[in-house]
């Protein structure tokens, strides 16, 4: 038997109030992170999950969409909203009006790089203007009585990199934590991301950080958090058909050990229990087409995935959805065999 790592006691993460249970918190994910994920997310162990991003434009906020990704009923606490603009009286109506409909610690966007919301000079672009990141921190602090978090970037580019300035007008505005990506702006998602600057921020400033990036395994938690001294981690893309990866890495981080992948029966009653969950929150027509991609996400990489999705797609009623999902993991044969993933995400059976 191959023997354990050393295990290291796990930090006390705390946010303004609300002490979290462990280290691992579930990065805001527009079209990803609703209350169905977020609270299955919350199920498989993660201390915390950010909203989907929320506009602060006073002409969106009262649209349906806007009002669906406000919804927190039933949510394990704390609830953790992020809201995204560049006008700072706008943000922080926004963030008031957030905590009225239930957000317990609100998050600053100023980390997205997708170009529709950095056209507007909203999420990583603000990085290029650090005045206006002062005054927009400054008013969303003084408008809400709860925590105020920020999630960024370590720059605008590689040759931009102005974290470690960010982080200390973030502390000195009273920004309770700091989630940082481990990438620039204009690096987008490609290449990897770099811990150094995560590093540097940790020994800079005294409020809690967050890693953020990259971070897809047990092994690869565990070493971003020795390495950078970070609190906590946060993870994203890692998480998308693969919720049960904060138990695993919960349990590595606790114990020095990797804990066995699920059964193909677990996953299917999982799966099962996301889509129920989904079909309530969004209703027949809306919940039968954001399943798509989550029941793409859990069964890529597995026997006989690609028709299955295409036959999916040609799908257009839950009933109908939810069955053919239980016929496709029926035909997976042995229902205790276990899910296993490459360094590439990619799973396979075994």
């Amino acid at each position: 038997m191959a023997a354990l790592l050393p295990v290291i006691p796990l930090k006390n993460m705390r946010i303004g109030p609300y002490q979290l249970k462990n280290q691992l918190i579930v990065a805001p994910m527009a079209g990803v992170t609703d209350r169905p994920f977020r609270m299955l997310c919350k199920r498989m162990g993660a201390a915390l999950a950010v909203s989907e991003m929320i506009t602060s434009n006073p002409a969106l906020l009262a649209r349906a969409k806007t009002m669906h990704r406000a919804d927190h009923c039933g949510e394990v606490e704390p609830i953790s909203v992020q809201i995204a603009g560049s006008d700072p009286q706008q943000m922080a109506e926004a963030a008031r009006l957030n905590v009225d409909r239930g957000a317990q610690i609100i998050d600053i966007n100023m980390g997205c790089p997708v170009k529709k919301v950095c056209n507007v000079a909203a999420g990583s672009a603000l990085l290029r203007d650090e005045a206006l990141v002062g005054r927009i921190l400054d008013a969303v602090v003084r408008a809400v009585d709860v925590p105020v978090t920020l999630k960024t970037r370590t720059g605008w580019s590689p040759e931009e990199r102005n974290a470690l300035r960010i982080a200390r007008l973030a502390e000195d505005c009273g920004i309770a934590a700091l989630a940082l990506h481990g990438r620039t702006r204009s690096d987008m998602y490609l290449g990897e991301a770099e811990y150094d600057t995560i590093r540097a921020v940790k020994q800079s400033v005294t409020i809690p950080l967050i890693a953020n990036g990259d971070i897809d395994t047990p092994q690869k938690a565990r070493q971003v958090l020795d390495y950078t001294g970070a609190d906590a981690v946060m993870i994203g893309r890692a998480a998308q058909g693969r919720p049960w990866i904060f138990r695993e890495m919960l349990h590595f981080l606790e114990h020095g050990e990797c804990l066995l992948p699920p059964r193909v029966d677990e996953i299917h009653q999982m799966m099962l229990e996301h889509l129920d969950d989904l079909y309530g929150f969004y209703g027949e027509y809306s919940g039968c087409r954001i399943a798509r991609k989550h029941i793409g996400w859990t069964t890529r990489g597995l026997r006989g995935a690609d028709p299955f999705r295409q036959a999916m797609v040609q799908i257009e009623n839950t009933t109908e959805q939810r069955a053919l999902v239980s016929r496709y993991f029926a035909g997976l044969a042995n229902a205790s065999e276990r899910l296993v993933y490459d360094m590439h995400g990619q799973g396979s059976l075994a």
